[in-house]
């Protein structure tokens, strides 16, 4: 028979095999895994997000290797903006022929080189220009800054010609109308509204035109070509219809895409 000892011992053991184990507290619980948990976006990260994929759009277009503009390029843009408010025989009537488009730029030229290229003869056409009110070669471009900059990178070219800033930045268009008047120019370089608007005040003669050159392929800082900026476009297809369309399909006018 056992002891009262030896029974005390087995109860006591039995109660601590058998003893509930107390449950973890919480302050003892493991750690979920967080960052599998994916945080609710809040406005905020939905704006940060938005903004930092169109650094990624502009990053690619950074990165593309650019392509130069040609002629289908304007005539398709054309027939973009004028199929809303035209027929179709009148979209037709829009096409203009191939004779009258110059070589486009490659990419490879300077401005000075471009002009060169495309007017080997233009020391001749200038000494026999001597009519007023009117240029024998038109630039194009998007940006009075933009215009100084071409007028600079030109020295080669135009030699002893007469060229004049055709933009609205500090210069009012009647002053432009006076200079026109009074002497001869042979160059005019500026933007499609300025130009557009002395052709309207009687300032600007295109008769005379020989060369139409557009400063297609030059990209801004958030590159952005001149075509690429509605307004801009807007201003140069109203510009091609004050004229031009009528002296390109006459041959008398030449198109150039720097």
């Amino acid at each position: 028979m056992a002891s009262d000892g030896e029974g005390r011992g087995d109860t006591e053991m039995m109660q601590q095999e058998t003893a509930p184990v107390p449950a973890l507290s919480k302050k003892t619980k493991q750690p979920k895994e967080c960052f599998l948990i994916k945080p609710k976006e809040t406005s905020e990260d939905a704006t940060k997000t938005r903004k930092r994929r169109k650094k990624k759009i502009t990053d690619v277009l950074a990165k593309s290797e650019p392509k130069p503009g040609t002629p289908e390029d304007l005539q398709k843009l054309m027939k973009d903006y004028f199929s809303s408010n035209r027929s179709v025989i009148e979209l037709e009537e829009l096409n203009l022929p191939d004779s009258c488009f110059l070589k486009a730029n490659d990419l490879t030229h300077s401005l000075s080189s471009y002009l060169k290229e495309i007017c080997p003869k233009w020391v001749k056409l200038r000494k026999n220009h001597s009519e007023k009110k009117s240029v024998l070669m038109l630039i194009i471009c998007g940006s009075a800054v933009r215009a100084l900059e071409l007028i600079r990178s030109m020295t080669a070219f135009r030699g002893d010609s007469k060229v004049m800033k055709l933009f609205a930045k500090h210069i009012k268009v009647q002053e432009q109308v006076k200079l026109l008047e009074k002497r001869v120019v042979h160059l005019g370089v500026g933007t499609p509204g300025r130009i557009k608007e002395l052709i309207k005040q009687g300032g600007l003669n295109l008769n005379p035109l020989k060369f139409l050159v557009f400063d297609w392929n030059w990209r801004d800082q958030k590159l952005r070509r001149m075509m690429d900026i509605p307004e801009i476009r807007k201003e140069v297809f109203e510009l091609l219809e004050m004229g031009v369309f009528s002296l390109c399909k006459s041959e008398s006018l030449k198109l150039g895409l720097f």
